[in-house]
């Protein structure tokens, strides 16, 4: 019998690179951190979700310079490790 393991939102380092095949989003309420996302959670509809909620808040004008999603980092970790991809 095998254990599923989520995947696990990686933390990005200091370094500005962003490996092929992922975007980086800032994710927090009040001190944001930076996470590489895979380009294929865009097709999964609670990241949609996320999305439509940084456009409510933020429209298309992202304080961090990037996509900002407004939530806790907690909840964003929780939803992205249901993730089957």
């Amino acid at each position: 019998m095998a254990i599923c393991v989520p995947r696990v939102v990686k933390k990005s380092s200091t370094a500005l690179t962003v490996p092929k095949g992922h975007f980086a989003v800032y994710v927090g309420e009040k001190q944001r951190k930076r996470f590489l996302i895979p380009i294929s959670y865009l097709s999964q509809p609670s990241f949609q979700d996320l999305l439509s909620q940084a456009e409510e808040e933020f429209g298309f004008d992202h304080p961090m310079g990037g996509v900002t999603i407004p939530c806790s980092e907690d909840i964003f970790i929780g939803i992205t490790s249901q993730f089957r991809i």
